[in-house]
């Protein structure tokens, strides 16, 4: 079944099978475990409630400032009266500033009621989570699935953006290119002894080379129909393939098995290093030139020796570079992280313009890498596609899932982008500053308010132009500054982003135009 992963994943009896997901052969018989809230579409769901309802760090401000603001407004306005009841009992001011039927203190307790019912600890409450609820909707409608405020928060300052290379800055989906006999084997003997090694493997390059090499035994002779190509292929496969025993996977490195006896070879230049094989000197270079051009060499040896190689690409995605080129104009250094080799690596990030990369990283060591960049003071975000990333993406500052939606990606991605598209990657990053640009000015437009609209209450005012705010204008312009607040967090829908592309188009990556996004 295929899962947040990219690579098809094995069941046995008893596992868990995500709904939604494609039973790749065979046939299943499953029982429901979760309905309704259980589900993964429901968990998703209850996310995006989540994270409308969590309170970023900066709302910490707000819920300081609140719990001092109403002592000190209650404070204010008993100085307000003591004062305009002192000045008025000692003859300060004249009698003709009392109305004819008031007095001192009626017209002291006017002004501290004005104090008491104009000043607004609601604008400074509303500020952050009306802008967080409305960013997360926003997010929502865009693919880009926000866990929380905090996470929304340090998007903000993202320097750093780690792509994984597979499945991220790729499309997931291998093609045999090239295949290439060193020896006197026969093109279509070797493509049988590769095909049937690999018959037993579940690795997405397994199933390109069993692909290719039933085209090349059988191009032209199936049926047109999608089922009758399934139902041919069993068949054909069973009829030329070899049989394979003690097969085994070698993690990183390839396959190994034994057909007709003798001990088969799959995979990179370390398995062959580590079995003995000697790749000719002809092989190297084609190797080399298939790895400069963003290619994957697979190799081949047979009873020790080395008998040829494939080349497999992996078609980069086609917003791939247009979104690395939009990254640095935003300010965020690309970095592409990999297990490939050395060569491929660096074809694949020419190509979409990353000049930071580190190749030949397994797992483990992705995190190492994510952690280095925070000790030189960078905020990191990490873009992977399944659960190979995930210690990455816990690792990382701001963690974003490509093409997630299962429980594992949830739970180590702070951001879950599921529409599987590169742009939601600025997408985050880009609602991320405007939100927060837009609490910051949610927080001034409050403090400011709160710091003109009281004196004037209190009465500052008065001496010089005669302007006294009764107490039912002092609750309209409250009421006023807190809607003001809602409006301008609404305010976020009505942003776009655009970014133009320079770049030529590649061969293996046609960059759009440009990226356009608007918050609608």
């Amino acid at each position: 079944m295929i899962t947040g992963e990219s690579a098809p994943i094995p069941k046995e009896v008893s596992s868990v099978v995500i709904g939604g997901t494609i039973n790749l052969h065979g046939i299943l018989h499953i029982q429901a475990t979760k309905v309704g809230s259980g589900t993964v579409l429901s968990q998703i769901i209850s996310l995006v409630e989540t994270a409308q309802m969590s309170k970023a760090p900066i709302q910490k401000f707000a819920d300081y400032v609140a719990s001092i603001f109403v002592p000190i407004v209650i404070t204010l306005s008993i100085v307000t009266f003591s004062a305009w009841f002192l000045c008025g009992w000692l003859g300060a001011y004249p009698n003709s500033w009392v109305a004819e039927n008031s007095n001192c203190f009626v017209f002291s307790l006017m002004f501290a009621i004005s104090v008491v019912v104009i000043a607004c600890p609601c604008a400074l409450g509303l500020a952050t989570p009306t802008a967080v609820m409305v960013a997360t909707g926003i997010g929502a409608n865009h693919g880009v699935l926000v866990k929380g405020g905090d996470a929304l928060e340090r998007a903000q300052n993202v320097n750093y953006v780690v792509f994984d290379k597979t499945g991220t800055l790729t499309q997931g989906k291998a093609v045999v290119t090239a295949a290439k006999v060193f020896s006197g084997m026969d093109l279509g003997d070797f493509l049988t002894l590769v095909a049937s090694a690999e018959a037993s493997s579940e690795h997405p390059l397994a199933k390109a080379i069993l692909d290719y090499a039933l085209h090349f035994h059988f191009f032209g002779k199936l049926p047109s129909s999608k089922d009758g190509i399934e139902q041919r292929k069993d068949k054909v496969l069973s009829q030329w393939l070899l049989e394979a025993e003690d097969f085994s996977a070698v993690p990183g490195k390839g396959v190994q098995c034994s057909i007709n006896g003798k001990h088969v070879l799959v995979g990179n230049r370390s398995l062959m290093t580590e079995n003995g094989v000697t790749i000719p000197p002809e092989a190297e270079t084609f190797l080399i030139d298939l790895e400069s051009n963003a290619k994957t060499g697979i190799l081949v040896a047979y009873d020790g020796d080395f008998v040829g190689l494939m080349g497999i690409t992996d078609p980069l995605k086609r917003e791939a570079a247009v979104v690395v080129e939009g990254l640095k104009k935003l300010g965020v250094h690309p970095v592409m992280l990999t297990g490939d080799n050395w060569r491929t690596a660096q074809a694949v990030a020419k190509e979409v313009g990353i000049e930071d990369v580190r190749a030949e990283v397994m797992p483990a060591g992705k995190a190492d890498v994510v952690r280095s960049l925070q000790k030189d003071g960078g905020t990191v975000a990490m873009v992977g596609d399944g659960i190979n990333d995930s210690p990455a993406l816990a690792a990382a500052d701001v963690g974003m899932a490509i093409g997630g939606g299962t429980d594992i990606a949830i739970e180590a991605a702070d951001y879950v982008l599921v529409r599987n598209n590169l742009e939601d990657v600025i997408t985050a990053i880009d609602l991320s500053r405007k939100t927060f640009s837009r609490i910051r000015w949610n927080y001034f437009f409050a403090m400011a308010y709160n710091v003109v609209a009281i004196p004037i209450a209190a009465g500052a005012l008065f001496p010089f132009t005669g302007l006294q705010m009764p107490p039912w204008l002092a609750g309209a312009c409250m009421a006023f500054s807190s809607v003001s607040v809602v409006c301008s967090s609404l305010l976020l829908r009505r942003n776009e982003l655009e970014i133009a592309s320079e770049m030529a188009p590649s061969v293996n990556c046609t960059p759009l135009s440009h990226i356009k996004i608007r918050y609608t």
